[in-house]
């Protein structure tokens, strides 16, 4: 298949992106637990389930250039974020993406 803006594909984690979506959310749990008063700000919160490394999320193309094998993806987490993937390749190793089986 060739990718496209708008296709959604799975996204599998690998160990650098785990640690630093699970980082961002971390840094957002010691804010709020820091701050008695602390209201909603309209800021978007990290927060959601942990992520490890192997872990397979839905993502959607957000950018496609002709002849290159490279897309970058938004990435929809169990929770409230997503996470930017760039110049990923399509494969199953981490960091990569494949086309969904259809079922």
């Amino acid at each position: 298949m060739k990718p496209s803006i708008g296709r959604i594909v799975h996204f599998k984690v690998s160990e650098n992106q785990a640690e630093a979506i699970n980082r961002r959310r971390l840094d957002f749990a010691k804010y709020r637990s820091t701050d008695p008063a602390y209201t909603d700000t309209g800021y978007v919160a990290h927060f959601g389930n942990k992520v490890q490394a192997g872990d397979v999320f839905p993502a959607m193309i957000v950018a496609a250039w002709s002849g290159s094998v490279n897309v970058n993806l938004q990435v929809f987490l169990d929770g409230t974020d997503t996470f930017w993937a760039t110049s990923a390749i399509e494969g199953e190793h981490d960091g990569g993406y494949l086309w969904p089986p259809r079922v």
